[in-house]
């Protein structure tokens, strides 16, 4: 089977064929988003990743909100007491 030339890597010296500019890439932060919301949003991100081990949490098997907030209540108590 022969190998294509398009997924080999590009060597020192050889010709790289254009990339697009930066701002036209996906992915990322979006060029006028509000830093301070972004870094609030963030913190909640990782809030919520550090609750993910605790598979009650996760998977949400509490049928009601005041369980399901008691549940995360307490997860965050156990993280909480874990890092002092």
């Amino acid at each position: 089977m022969r190998a294509t030339t398009r997924h080999r890597p590009h060597h020192p010296g050889e010709h790289r064929p254009e990339t697009a500019p930066a701002q036209h890439r996906r992915g990322g932060r979006p060029p006028a988003c509000d830093r301070e919301v972004y870094r609030r949003r963030n913190t909640v991100e990782r809030c919520f990743n550090t609750l993910k081990p605790f598979r009650g949490i996760a998977t949400r098997y509490d049928k009601t909100a005041t369980s399901y907030e008691a549940a995360v209540s307490l997860a965050s108590l156990l993280l909480w007491a874990r890092s002092a």
